[in-house]
């Protein structure tokens, strides 16, 4: 053919031979086409696909349009993006054979069974030399790692995080020499840390955690030039570390804990710019290396449960940006350096269950940072200083020990006093005559008053009422027929399982109430709730009485003009949110700290917490709170509730604190633990705590507060992490409101600093 379109002349032969040539190409790029068509539809016949996202993979529209394909100009396929999409199912080899891929991301789904290890063959690996980017993490995925991948790819990015693969680390992950980001952790993978990571030069993040890998480390794996996040804690790792050289110029964050790393602690890592140390629960032994003060930029260090001894060194005051130091459950000897008074930003010191002694620095209790401190377990002796976070401690903290004094929730006893001199009497007695007057004029006023608080019995044609007011003034204003009139359709302000609520207003002075109508005439204990009325406080909506006859019973609040915060979280900037952190903790503070005996909020969730017209939020005390006050078995259905309250129906302080961990997780993310889905983990917590120990932070951050440049991200890291804390399985581990309170006004103040790991690009 080519021979007799030759023969022909001039212009007739240039325009045959060009209409060849464009069938030609034309025809290869039909075949193209059908053969990603073929794949693309291959691997999609392989899933189940719940919510309808890939309801437009079918042949009637190019697959360049389908949801989550990105192609190039020529129509070619690099990008497969289908994260979060709660699909299952098992991973056709047919995705992988798309000639021109470069990024597979299927994380956070569902899917399981085996990765098709044939593919990844020398026989089929001309398929993939342009791979770069493999994320499968957060899925159900078994068996090994294919053990060729990597050797014949061009990969950068491997995740394969959060599943249940098993076997070796491949050897050849980095043969291309252009892997920097190596994220396994969460797996049950085993043996040793492949040798040939050791002079993968490319790697940058690398995360191992939570396997079962053992071993030593190799002499060559501390001498990675670009690594600045490494994270192999949770495994059976073993052997010395300090007679490695670590040459890690680029380390911020290095985790080895809960090993069993033995021997003494090397005095450096090769690094200046490290920021987050944790060597907790190994073996370590000796003393704590001094030149640990040469590190500048540290903002955590975490050395407890090992075996070190020695006195603390004082140069680790030294560390001017350090928030974090932990140093428990050691065999630490002598006393609290006093320099440690002088530390700018420190937030959580925890000296516990070691063998320090002598007195506790008067000025630590000064160090406006300082949020959180355990001293417990140790020799210290003294008297506990008065301000700061010794204010209000809790006796855990400071128990075993031989302390004096502290308030009433440090339960320590009184320090003795020295006697004072005689003039002192004399002065206090003409005090206490004048005191004596004052109180026999305010005495005659406040029994006056108190008649309008005595437990009042109304007839009328309803029957006979008992009503209880707690605050004169209201006792004044609304009479019974006040609160009946409410009691129309008109009037309804909310209703829910325990019971509808009215609003209601007096005609007396026109004083609007809201009154809530029990289902349950004999659940209001008149006799054991009217210590709750005498409860003021800015963020806590008022109880202002109680109303019950023999066939029905209401409880009376305040009226605060605003929305519930479910109604208005979504149009929410992050300074208005931050506010309503902060006035909720202040709200549990008191409650639990400033109470006597403590008040529990119950559970909380946005529709009982009112946003007022200045945005403060005002906390509607639960009626499970009120029913608690002489037991704490009460049964509470909500998403809001903590773990053990399901299980057991008590409520106490720590569940209340996970209630509001909840709520900070709500107000960072816009999202609630009654939503439908999260991405595959069981709850709204296991999904934030997994976004937040990988970084994403743009996963788990609620856009509507993501898109203001102005935020500094280091106050959105800090709430999640103290929101983490609160929602901590074991009650124990969460911490009181009167820490949560300090920590959150102090993260807000001090926002550069970030008590967790550090967020970095992604990549």
């Amino acid at each position: 053919m080519l021979s007799s379109m030759a023969a022909a002349k001039g212009p007739q032969a240039c325009s045959m031979l060009f209409m060849f040539w464009f069938l030609v190409l034309n025809s290869r790029m039909l075949h193209a086409d059908n053969q990603e068509l073929e794949l693309l539809l291959s691997f999609k016949s392989s899933l189940n696909d719940p919510l309808k996202y890939l309801s437009n993979w079918n042949p009637s529209a190019t697959f360049c349009k389908w949801q989550g394909i990105t192609c190039t100009n020529s129509s070619r396929i690099t990008v497969i993006e289908l994260s979060g999409k709660n699909i299952s199912g098992k991973i056709s080899s047919s995705v992988f054979q798309l000639p021109y891929i470069q990024t597979i991301d299927l994380s956070s789904n569902q899917l399981s069974g085996k990765l098709p290890d044939d593919i990844f063959s020398s026989s089929s690996l001309s398929s993939l030399p342009r791979l770069q980017i493999l994320q499968l993490w957060s899925n159900k995925l078994s068996g090994e790692i294919p053990k060729d991948l990597g050797k014949r790819n061009n990969l950068t990015v491997l995740d394969l995080s959060s599943n249940s693969l098993t076997g070796r680390i491949p050897e050849g992950l980095c043969s291309s020499g252009y892997l920097f980001k190596l994220i396994l952790f969460s797996n049950s993978l085993e043996d040793e840390i492949p040798k040939s990571l050791s002079t993968c030069n490319s790697l940058r993040r690398v995360r191992l955690q939570n396997n079962s890998l053992s071993g030593e480390l190799s002499s060559e794996f501390t001498k990675l030039p670009l690594v600045y996040f490494l994270d192999i804690s949770s495994n059976n790792l073993s052997g010395r570390i300090d007679s490695r050289k670590w040459e890690m110029p680029s380390l911020q964050m290095l985790s080895l804990a809960r090993n069993s790393f033995l021997g003494g602690l090397p005095d450096s890592f090769g690094s200046e710019n490290l920021e987050n140390l944790d060597l907790s629960q190994n073996l370590f032994s000796g003393a704590i290396p001094r030149k640990f003060g040469n590190l500048s930029e540290l903002m955590q260090l975490r050395l407890s449960k090992n075996k070190l001894s020695g006195e603390i060194p004082d140069e680790l005051s030294s560390c001017e940006k350090l928030v974090s130091l932990d140093l428990s459950h050691n065999k630490l000897s002598g006393q609290i350096p006093a320099s440690f008074s002088e530390m700018p930003v420190l937030g959580l010191l925890d000296l516990s269950h070691n063998e320090l002694s002598g007195k506790i620095p008067a000025n630590l209790g000064r160090v406006e940072s300082l949020v959180q401190v355990n001293i417990s377990h140790n020799h210290f002796h003294g008297s506990l200083p008065s301000t700061g976070a010794f204010l209000a401690i809790n006796a855990s903290a400071v128990a075993g020990n031989y302390l004096c004094g502290g308030d009433k929730t440090s339960s320590l006893p009184p320090c003795r006093r020295v006697k004072s001199p005689k003039w002192w009497f004399y002065v206090a007695c003409s005090l206490g005559a004048l005191v004596l007057l004052a109180l026999v004029a305010f005495g005659f006023v406040f029994i006056r008053g108190q008649r309008n608080l005595e437990l009042k019995r109304v007839e009328n044609e309803d029957g006979t009422w008992e009503l209880q007011f707690f605050n004169s003034k209201v006792s004044k204003s609304i009479a019974i027929d006040d609160i009946l009139l409410s009691m129309k359709e008109e009037n309804l302000f909310s209703r829910g399982k325990k019971g509808a609520s009215y609003k209601g207003k007096s005609i007396t002075n026109d004083m609007e109430f809201i009154v809530k109508k029990m289902n349950d005439v004999n659940s209001i204990p008149l006799s054991g709730i009217s210590g709750l009325g005498k409860l003021q406080h800015p963020n806590i909506v008022n109880l202002f009485g109680l109303c019950q006859s023999n066939k029905v019973a209401y409880v009376i609040y305040e009226y605060i003009e605003g929305k519930s915060l479910s109604e208005v979280l979504l149009n929410l900037s992050w300074e208005r949110r931050r506010k309503i952190a902060i006035g909720i903790a202040k709200a549990l503070r008191f409650l639990h700290c400033y109470c006597s005996p403590s008040v529990l909020a119950g559970y909380m969730s946005p529709e009982k917490i009112i946003i007022d017209g200045k945005d403060e939020p005002r906390l509607i005390l639960s009626l499970p709170s009120l029913l608690c006050i002489e037991t704490t078995k009460c049964f509470i259905s909500s998403a809001y509730v903590a773990p053990e309250t399901r299980e057991t129906k008590d409520i106490t302080e720590k569940s209340d604190m996970y209630g509001f961990g909840l709520i900070l997780i709500e107000l960072l993310t816009g999202k609630g633990p009654a939503d439908a889905e999260f991405g595959g983990h069981e709850s709204i917590v296991e999904w934030a705590r997994y976004c937040y120990s990988d970084c994403h932070l743009d996963m788990w951050i609620d856009p509507m507060i993501s898109g203001n440049a102005s935020i500094n991200q280091n106050e959105l890291i800090e709430t999640m992490n103290l929101a983490l804390h609160c929602t901590a399985t074991e009650p124990t581990a969460r911490p009181c409101a009167n820490e949560v309170s300090k920590t959150l006004e102090s993260a807000l103040r001090k926002s550069s600093c970030v008590l967790g790991l550090k967020f970095s690009s992604p990549f």
